[in-house]
Formats: structure tokens, C-alpha cells, sequence
């Protein structure tokens, strides 16, 4: 056992007025949710009010709340609750394809896919993107990779789309691709752990069979948690019962998120549909954001125009200071929150991701501000001297 038990007592953190995280933005709990925290953080406590399914819980309402809310929000048939995006993805691969089989994923996909893929037995074919800058993935992509297998002698049984991707922030044609996939016969499943519960996200609109979102990424929640959509054809395969114990979904593991978590979800969700109906105003912030921190000499790679608040960054000149200033690498990180800025992780100075998802203008104003001075603190020589 350490020496000092107490290290594990304090566990404050840190944090910044302005926080920059693409993993956070989203996540930020609602007072309503902070407030559901705390009342029903111990343990399993929705369990108490659980008669052996939990997603049928009346009191609090879970079962209107997964059963009608949020089919009715995503747009989809059914709805389940999960531990988050990536076991959404598992779920679905594990259950509508055989091992041996290949699923088609975008290059710009997260790892987590290729995790879910490789656990479930499956062989990965990546769509390509562009390259720099911009990255684009296109949805004739899916149409050669399919052919390509197919010619092969393989089977395709699903393919995924990143909407957006956890990088760029790029927006493909999901509909597109929906639409090159079921000529083929193949599935879709679209990974939306950064729109869901931050832009309106319809999956018929998208013509996506299987849809997966993150809570505690874009939803106000309290993680991990994530929810997964499925329409009508594929929703007895993936959500099918327990062959022993006839009341639990075999995928799920009978239950998943049993305590707090859900709950701060469901205290966040009339907040969440507001601000997606908002979702224009929050594109163009992070135009605006972009087009000020170019003015200072940094490139925006991804999609022009950019359809989403996360974004990726490269900076020559926040490199070479790096180089020559006392903090190194970790100059950004520090000179940042001395200016009340956080959520850039630490050493990076390159290239950077950052989002701008529900900061207002003042603080976006100052965030183009904190930029500017921390450029200006650094004499234009001490970067030519690096280069």
C-alpha cells in the first residue's frame, strides 16, 4: 500500500475560466445536471427503482426518456443507453457481422473504431482522405472500397462514417454515402460522438441504419455514457434478449450506465435540444475564431468552409518560440492559462486542436486576444533565429 493514503483524498483540479477541449466543450454539465450529480452519485442508485430492466425505469423517467425522447430527437427507430460511443460501435459490429468479414471505415475515423473492428474479428478497409490541408474524405470513397473487397472475395457487412471526424471537424455527405452502401447491400453506421446534442443530427436524414453518440463528449453528461440508435431492421439483432435470462440485452450486458451518468443526461436534454436549434450561430464562431487566428499567421486545416467548432490548428511560428523560449514546448500550455485559457493539451505547439462550441463572444474575443499578445510577447528574431 503507498505510504500516504490522503494523495488519494484531495483531487481537486485545475481548470481555466475558458476551456478550449473538443472532448469538453460538448460535455459541460448543465446546473440541472451538476445538481442530478450529486443526488444520485452513490453507486447503483437507479437500481432501487429497477425491476429488472432498466431501461423500462418509469420513476425517475428513464423509460420515456430512452424509449420516446430520444428516438424522437436522433430520428431513429430504437435507442439505448450505453457506456459510450466506442461500445455503441462494438455492439453493432459484434451483432450484424461475422468474423472474417470487412467493414469499410473513413481514414479519418477514430481509433476507437479500428478497436471495435479488431475486437469483434473484422477486417478494416480504409476510404483515404485528401491529405493536408484539408483532408477530405470523399463518399466515392465507400463505392471503391466496396468494389475492391467485393472483388477480392470478401465480404463487406458494414461501413462506418465519422460525422464529424475527431481531427478536422470535417462534415462528409453521409446521405451520399448511405446511399453508394445500400446499392451495395452494406449497412451504415455513423459515428456522431461530436454532433449528437451539439448540431441537429437526424439518422434518417443521414440514411444511417446505426447511429452512436457520446453524453459526455456532446451531450451535458456526466461520462462515460453514450447512446445508440438503431433502425427497425437491424434493432432485433442488436438488441436481442438473453436466451437464460430473458430480460437482459445480450450486447449490453443486461445493463449499462446505472447510476449518475443517465441521470445528468436526462437533466441536461432539454438544454441540449435548445442550443442544437442554435447550432448556425456556433459555426459561425469558430469562423470567426479561424479567421483571426490566420490573421496571426496560423493555417486551419479541414474543410473550407468549416461546418463545425472543431478545428485543427498548424503554427510554424508557435514552433519556433517553442524552440527558444524558457518554457519550451510547454509555453502555450503555460502562457495560455496565465491568461485564464485552458484545454490546449500541454507540449503541443504545431499543430493543435480547439473548440469554440458554446463559448460566447466575449470569450471568444478574448481567446483571439490571449493569441495575439502571447505572438507579440515573443520578438519576430527569437523565431527567425530558428529557422
Amino acid at each position: 500500500m503507498p505510504d500516504n493514503l490522503e494523495k488519494f483524498r484531495c483531487l481537486k483540479r485545475s481548470v481555466a475560466k475558458i476551456n478550449l477541449d473538443p472532448l469538453q466543450r460538448g460535455g459541460l454539465l448543465t446546473p440541472e445536471a451538476r445538481e442530478a450529480l450529486v443526488e444520485w452519485g452513490d453507486g447503483y442508485s437507479v437500481c432501487d427503482f429497477c425491476g429488472g430492466e432498466m431501461d423500462r425505469i418509469r420513476n425517475p423517467p428513464i423509460e420515456e426518456f430512452v424509449h420516446q425522447a430520444l428516438p424522437e430527437f436522433l430520428k431513429i427507430d430504437q435507442v439505448r443507453i450505453t457506456h459510450g460511443a466506442r461500445e455503441g460501435m462494438y455492439a453493432a459490429m459484434n451483432s450484424m457481422c461475422d468474423r472474417g468479414d470487412y467493414v469499410v471505415v473513413d481514414g479519418n475515423s477514430h481509433y476507437t473504431t479500428i478497436l471495435a473492428a479488431e475486437r469483434a474479428g473484422l477486417s478494416i478497409e480504409f476510404v483515404p482522405s485528401s491529405g493536408q490541408p484539408e483532408y477530405i474524405i470523399s463518399p466515392d470513397g465507400y463505392a471503391e472500397a466496396i468494389e475492391k473487397i467485393n472483388d477480392m472475395g470478401g465480404r463487406v457487412s458494414m461501413a462506418v462514417l465519422t460525422y464529424p471526424d475527431g481531427n478536422y471537424g470535417n462534415l462528409v455527405d453521409a446521405r451520399k454515402v448511405s446511399d453508394i452502401c445500400h446499392q451495395e447491400g452494406v449497412p451504415l453506421m455513423v459515428n456522431g460522438a461530436y454532433s449528437v446534442g451539439r448540431m441537429p443530427v437526424s439518422a434518417r436524414d443521414l440514411g444511417a441504419d446505426v447511429l452512436v453518440g457520446s453524453g459526455h463528449k456532446s451531450m451535458a453528461s456526466s461520462g462515460p455514457i453514450g447512446v445508440l440508435g438503431v433502425c427497425e431492421e437491424y434493432a432485433g439483432l442488436i438488441f436481442r434478449r438473453s436466451k437464460m435470462k430473458k430480460n437482459k440485452d445480450v450486447e449490453l450486458l443486461g445493463c449499462t450506465v446505472r447510476g449518475a451518468g443517465i441521470l445528468t443526461m436526462m437533466a441536461s436534454f432539454s438544454h441540449v435540444v435548445e442550443r442544437v436549434a442554435r447550432w448556425q450561430e456556433e459555426v459561425e464562431k469558430a469562423r470567426w475564431l479561424s479567421a483571426r487566428l490566420e490573421e496571426l499567421g496560423m493555417v486551419q486545416q479541414g474543410e473550407r468552409p468549416h461546418r463545425h467548432d472543431l478545428m485543427f490548428f498548424v503554427s510554424d511560428r508557435l514552433y519556433e518560440i517553442s524552440n527558444q523560449a524558457k518554457k519550451g514546448r510547454y509555453f502555450l500550455y503555460r502562457d495560455l492559462k496565465d491568461r485564464g485559457i485552458c484545454g490546449i493539451k500541454a507540449g503541443l505547439t504545431r499543430q493543435f486542436k480547439l473548440s469554440t462550441y458554446q463559448l460566447t463572444w466575449e470569450e471568444l474575443e478574448t481567446v483571439a486576444a490571449a493569441f495575439a499578445d502571447i505572438m507579440a510577447a515573443y520578438p519576430a528574431t527569437v523565431a527567425d533565429e530558428t529557422s
